[in-house]
């Protein structure tokens, strides 16, 4: 990976580049439903557009640096926003649609958020924000208040020529806010350079992507998936990002008549969206652009992998990376990676990872440990610059030499990582770790279960006992017998000391918006 330049600045860099060698090239593809209304957007217009929205918001009054909330669903402004708000050096801040009122007063204060980008919803839900306030669709009824600023009309009667100064390649370029196990959402600040560059070996290597290819990722926007999948990633390579609807419930039948329909060459769903995807008769589809699939965001069951092969012949490529970087670990295509069940695969090139105890040492080959990456001498590009506002969580993640993920692995001889689970979530059961992962693995092989989410509960005797949590698939029902089943299963396809001596039948496990289980909510619920 290459040290950054001086100056960079994504939109200056790589938009306007490809707007320059592919000017009439799709770039952004938004379709309402299958077969409903759709629109499309070259990266000359992107380009131009980009422009407006950054003279508009400069305007309104929001200058480089400014952070800035942005809270919408799946619509071409959200993509034409942040692609202003990055041209003119502000920090975008995305959030879901679905972060509540309170959500949005703690994160605008938290960030001291000088502006919001929202639509009627998100309007709604703002309350007294005493900044900058821009409305999508402003013309709706339910957002003609006082103060707001209409995004739309803004964006047509703005200046198609405006050309703010080059961004430092150091400063500022995007906040996430991501939770942890406790305590309230970290804000991860990204520099301008560390996605906007970063995401070079995302978009090259594991998405394999290439000019003309089309890119499906199932996400939301307020996730940090959408920016490596659905903006920095794929428009690093010149490819086009496609995105259904803009929002709403999963549902894989219009995930499949999607893929059959339009010509996807290259998909990104998470494990959960597929596991609810190979539950379909995958006989009747067939997709035949398709070429090569990824997923992320939480490990991907061998189960769910070989069911989507049989189907398809296609292989599904599992990545890991965080919030905090852009893909760390992967089975690389382009590169010619095996694809091994169970294993999230090999270092990214340009990054060092190691697998370290708690004294930082480096532990053996086939050995658990946490997975870490090396800063020094020389820090990646694509990793982020630091929590902001957070001394004690910068000092317990950046240590000595290495940046620590607080994620538990396993590397084996060839280089290969597997997961295990996070630091908080690794069970300790008579002097066995277990991972709850396997454990999961291990459940949802078994025909009735749709979803599992595993944690550990406190005993007298053991210290910790593996408890399950298990959504059925429709056509079946809770039962001792079942119980008992599940239990036994489970003994037999892993080693017997990790089967759950608890299992609680429920109707669904608590989400992030990524769609990971949330583990700290279930350990909640587990206590006696």
């Amino acid at each position: 990976m290459v040290e950054p330049p001086l100056h960079f600045n994504f939109v200056r860099d790589v938009m306007d580049r490809w707007a320059s060698e592919r000017p009439e090239a799709v770039a952004l593809w938004v379709v309402d439903s299958p077969g409903g209304h759709e629109q499309r957007f070259s990266f000359r217009q992107l380009a131009e557009s980009s422009r407006r929205a950054a003279s508009f918001f400069a305007r309104q009054g929001i200058r480089r640096g400014d952070r800035v909330l942005v809270v919408l669903p799946r619509v071409p402004q959200w993509w034409l926003a942040m692609l202003g708000l990055i041209r003119l050096g502000a920090v975008p801040i995305p959030g879901t649609a679905l972060l509540t009122a309170k959500d949005i007063r703690l994160r605008a204060e938290a960030a001291e958020a000088g502006a919001i980008i929202t639509d009627s919803d998100g309007a709604a839900k703002t309350g007294d924000f005493r900044g900058i306030r821009i409305c999508v669709n402003a013309a709706d009824a339910a957002a003609a208040k006082d103060g707001w600023k209409d995004f739309d009309a803004g964006l047509r009667a703005a200046d198609p020529g405006f050309d703010p100064e080059p961004t430092h390649s150091d400063a500022p370029g995007i906040i996430y806010f991501t939770s942890g196990t406790t305590g309230h959402p970290k804000m991860v600040v990204h520099t301008q350079a560390s996605y906007g560059l970063g995401h070079r070996v995302t978009g090259q290597l594991w998405l394999d992507l290439k000019p003309g290819d089309v890119l499906w990722t199932i996400s939301d926007t307020g996730w940090a998936k959408a920016a490596w999948s659905s903006f920095f990633g794929p428009w690093q390579m010149g490819a086009c990002v496609f995105t259904l609807g803009a929002g709403g419930k999963f549902e894989p039948v219009t995930a499949l008549q999607t893929l059959a329909q339009y010509p996807i060459t290259t998909w990104c769903a998470p494990p959960t969206a597929l596991r609810m995807i190979v539950r379909e008769d995958l006989s009747a589809w067939r997709f035949p652009h398709l070429r090569h699939c990824v997923s992320a965001g939480e490990p991907l069951n061998a189960e769910v992998l070989n069911a989507w092969r049989s189907a398809t012949g296609l292989t599904i490529y599992e990545g890991y990376g965080q919030t905090e970087s852009v893909v760390l670990v992967g089975n690389f295509r382009s590169l010619g990676h095996e694809v091994r069940p169970g294993w999230m695969g090999r270092a990214t090139p340009g990054f060092e990872l190691a697998v370290l105890d708690e004294l930082l040492r480096e532990v053996p080959d086939g050995e658990e440990g946490e997975l870490a990456v090396r800063i020094a001498p020389c820090r990646p590009v694509g990793l982020f610059r630091e929590y902001w506002h957070n001394p004690a969580e910068n000092a317990g993640r950046f240590c000595g030499d290495w940046y620590l993920t607080c994620d538990r692995v396993i590397r084996d001889a060839e280089g290969y990582f597997r997961f295990v689970g996070r630091a908080d979530d690794v069970i300790k059961s008579s002097g066995y770790r277990i991972g709850p992962f396997e454990v999961e693995s291990a459940l949802v092989e078994h025909p009735t279960v749709l979803e599992a989410g595993v944690v550990g509960v406190p005993d007298g005797v053991r210290g910790q006992i593996v408890k399950a949590f298990v959504v059925l698939r429709k056509e079946f029902a809770p039962s001792d017998a079942l119980r008992a089943e599940l239990q036994d299963h489970c003994k037999r396809v892993t080693a017997p000391y990790k089967y759950p001596r608890e299992v609680e039948f429920v109707a669904s496990l608590p989400k992030t918006i990524s769609g990971k289980t949330r583990h700290a909510e279930l350990r909640q619920r587990a206590q006696p």
